[in-house]
C-alpha cells in the first residue's frame, strides 16, 4: 500500500513537472524579456494584463531582494530568509480567496514534515498586514505570512498581472473588494505559485500556474521538497 502512494506521489509530481515545463515553454516564447538563457536575469518590473502571459522565474535563477511586511508589520527580507534556510515560497492571491484558503489550510497539515526536512514554509500574498491576521487566525496557521501590498515581490518574480475593471467590479458584486484588501489601487495579482529556494537563493523547483482553482496539492510539494532535498 504504501509503495502504490509512493508511486501515486512520483507520477502526480512529474506530470506536475511537465506542465510546468510546458507553461514555462509557451510563457517564455511569448515574451520578449526571456531569462531562459541567463537564468540570473533580473526580470523587468512589467505587468502583463493575463495571468497566461507571466514569464516567471525558472528554477536555477536567483530570487530577488524584496523586502515585504510581517503580520507584526515588520520589515522583513526575502533574501535574508531564505539564507536561514532552504525555503518553500507559497504565492496566493489572498485571504477573500477560498481556493487560496484550501490550500493554506492543507499546508498546514505537511508543515511540519517540511520542517522535519530542514524547510521553512513562507506564504506570500497582496494583502495588507490586516489581513494576513484574519487569515492566520481563520486557517490556525503556524507559518509564515508576508504582505506583499505592493505586488513588488509577484513583479520581481514574473507572476503578477493586472486585473482587468469589468473582473474588478465583478467581484466587488461577491463582496471582494481588491483596493480593501491590499491597501492599494493596483489591482494587481499574482498568480498561484510555488518556488523552493536554497540558502543561496537560487530556485531549485517551481510550479505556475495561471489557472486559479488547480493548485499544487500539498502531497505533491512534499514530494517535490524531498526530491530537491537541500544542504545548508
Amino acid at each position: 500500500m504504501k509503495k502504490s502512494i509512493l508511486y501515486l506521489s512520483l507520477a502526480t509530481l512529474f506530470f506536475s513537472l511537465l506542465l510546468t515545463t510546458t507553461f514555462q515553454t509557451n510563457s517564455a516564447a511569448a515574451t520578449k524579456q526571456s531569462n531562459v538563457d541567463n537564468p540570473n536575469k533580473v526580470i523587468e518590473k512589467s505587468v502583463v494584463t493575463s495571468p497566461k502571459n507571466v514569464n516567471p522565474l525558472l528554477i536555477g535563477a536567483s530570487i530577488p531582494d524584496i523586502t515585504l511586511k510581517t503580520i507584526e508589520n515588520k520589515d522583513i527580507s526575502l533574501l535574508d530568509l531564505a539564507k536561514n534556510k532552504p525555503t518553500i515560497f507559497i504565492f496566493y492571491r489572498g485571504g477573500w480567496c477560498p481556493y487560496c484558503n484550501l490550500q493554506l489550510g492543507q499546508l498546514r497539515l505537511i508543515e511540519p514534515q517540511l520542517v522535519e526536512l530542514g524547510y521553512q514554509l513562507i506564504a506570500i500574498s497582496p494583502d495588507k498586514v490586516e489581513k494576513l491576521q484574519e487569515t492566520s487566525t481563520k486557517n490556525n496557521l503556524n507559518y509564515l505570512l508576508l504582505s506583499d501590498s505592493s505586488a513588488n515581490a509577484a513583479i520581481n518574480f514574473g507572476i503578477a498581472f493586472q486585473v482587468d475593471s469589468p473582473t474588478v467590479e465583478s467581484y466587488k458584486q461577491y463582496g471582494i473588494d481588491l483596493e480593501k484588501f491590499a491597501g492599494e489601487k493596483h489591482h494587481i495579482l499574482p498568480v498561484p505559485s510555488v518556488f523552493i529556494v536554497d540558502t543561496t537563493g537560487k530556485i531549485k523547483f517551481q510550479y505556475v500556474n495561471p489557472d486559479y482553482k488547480t493548485r499544487l496539492s500539498s502531497d505533491v510539494i512534499l514530494a517535490a521538497a524531498k526530491s530537491v532535498i537541500i544542504t545548508k
